[in-house]
C-alpha cells in the first residue's frame, strides 16, 4: 500500500537557520530517501517551495475562485512529502519517524485511498 507522508515544518524557522545547519539537514534527507530507495520503499518525494508561492482554488456555486496564498495561516507549513510504499502502517510510521522533518517539525502519515470494487476488478 502507498501512504503519504507529508512534512509539516515552521518556514520563517527554517528560512533562520544558517546555511551550515540547512545544508547538514539536506544531507540526512538526502540519507534518508537514499535508505528508503534502496529499501524499495520510495515512490518520490519532494521538497515543496514556501507558502508564499502558493495559489488556493476553489468551486463555489460553480464558479472558479483563484486567490493567492495557501488556504489557511498556520504556525507550521507543508513542506514536503514522500510518497511511501510500505506493507502496513506500522512500516509507514517507522519510515516516517526517520524524515528529517519529524525532529523539527512533524510528519503526517496517510495510506491512500484504495476503491475496494476497483481493485477487486
Amino acid at each position: 500500500m502507498k501512504y503519504l507522508a507529508l512534512i509539516h515544518s515552521d518556514e520563517q524557522a527554517w528560512a533562520a537557520l544558517p546555511d551550515d545547519e540547512r545544508n547538514a539537514i539536506y544531507a540526512r534527507y538526502r540519507a534518508f530517501a537514499d535508505d528508503a530507495q534502496a529499501a524499495g520503499k520510495l515512490v518520490e518525494g519532494y521538497e515543496l517551495k514556501p507558502t508564499a508561492t502558493a495559489t488556493t482554488v476553489r468551486v463555489v456555486d460553480g464558479r472558479t475562485i483563484v486567490t493567492d496564498g495557501p488556504f489557511a495561516e498556520l504556525r507550521e507549513q507543508i513542506a514536503g512529502y514522500f510518497i511511501l510504499d510500505c506493507g502496513s502502517f506500522e512500516e509507514a510510521l517507522e519510515l516516517a519517524a526517520r524524515i528529517p522533518g519529524a525532529a523539527h517539525g512533524a510528519g503526517e502519515v496517510r495510506p491512500s485511498y484504495v476503491d475496494e470494487e476497483e481493485a477487486a476488478a
